[in-house]
């Protein structure tokens, strides 16, 4: 499918839009010729920068709000083609700390989101961000679609729900609607405050400030990574597919990597940096997941997607993207 043809002068509405993913979606959709309008509310240890859209910010519409705002949601959700979801919170720990904010970031405001779409746009297409977190620790591998959701944080728990609201919403009101259960993304404009929503990129920020990066117990826990520009593929095809409709994807890598063997691999494409093994901490290995990679097979199969960066290739861009940009995320 022509995705020119598609998107130019559609109606896009990107919810976490100046976010790590969504300000990339922004891009790609700017270059086919939409009409996007983000929606962020840039709290700070969220993610959103608005350094991340600083090259198309002209061809935009940027809207500082919140998605627990209702009236906001029920005004932006009007006259778009297309919302891509992808505001939430990602942190595990943060979400066992603080579950009321979790639950209405990202269970109780994606029921406000359907209902504003129910009530005023009933025509528009969704593509909701899920996560691997979904799962909880996997009972085989690769980890399918089929694979039973046991989450072992409160983070999972509200996304399984956001998910099944938007399922729910397609099945029910015919808001056509899929999930992308995503897995460790990482590239260019993702944060570098912590390392709270996924340890790649603070990996990196500790080996650039040449420092020792921190790897809990022996580091072999197996992970797979999606490089950003494979994600936004798969974000693309979810929407302009209507057989997506109603449908759950895994994306994935085909490959898995330790933690040990990524923090290595850190090292050697930023050229210096130390790797230092320290125990695991108690509420932290509460909440490990073990062992996860996932099959991708399905979206594969429906909608023609597979990943095409690898890893080693995705860390030299997005190393070298951070030397030349650092001072837009270091602070």
């Amino acid at each position: 499918m022509d995705l020119r043809q598609t998107f130019s002068n559609s109606n896009v509405l990107i919810t976490g839009g100046l976010g790590f993913i969504g300000s990339t979606v922004a891009y790609a959709l700017v270059n086919l010729g939409a009409r996007v309008t983000l929606m962020d509310s840039l709290i700070p240890d969220y993610g959103g920068n608005l350094f991340n859209v600083d090259g198309i910010k002209d061809k935009i519409v940027i809207n500082i709000t919140d998605v627990r705002d209702k009236n906001s949601i029920r005004y932006l959700v009007q006259g778009q083609d297309y919302l891509f979801n992808l505001a939430g919170t990602l942190s595990h720990i943060d979400s066992m700390q603080d579950p009321y904010t979790d639950l209405e970031i990202n269970c109780t405001s994606q029921l406000s989101i359907l209902e504003a779409c129910r009530h005023n746009n009933l025509k528009i297409k969704i593509i909701f961000s899920g996560t691997r977190g979904q799962y909880g620790r996997a009972k085989y591998l690769p980890v399918d679609e089929k694979h039973p959701m046991e989450p072992i944080d409160v983070n999972g728990i509200n996304n399984i729900a956001g998910e099944s609201y938007h399922m729910l919403y397609n099945n029910v009101y015919g808001i056509r609607a899929c999930s992308l259960r995503m897995t460790n993304t990482f590239g260019p404009r993702h944060q570098m405050r912590h390392g709270k929503q996924g340890y790649l990129n603070w990996f990196i920020r500790q080996a650039m400030e040449d420092k020792p990066i921190t790897i809990y117990g022996d580091g072999s826990q197996l992970r797979d990574f999606n490089y950003i520009d494979d994600v936004v593929d798969a974000l693309l095809a979810a929407a302009v597919k209507e057989e997506a409709n109603g449908q759950v994807y895994n994306l994935g890598s085909g490959n898995s990597i330790s933690v040990l063997e990524s923090a290595r691999a850190v090292v050697r494409a930023v050229g210096k940096g130390s790797i230092k093994h320290v125990e695991f901490p108690p509420d932290k290995k509460k909440i490990d997941v073990n062992d996860y990679y996932a099959d991708y097979g399905k979206i594969h199969t429906a909608l023609g997607w597979k990943p095409c960066v690898s890893f080693e290739e995705g860390l030299r861009r997005t190393v070298e993207y951070y030397r030349q940009y650092r001072h837009h995320y270091w602070s």
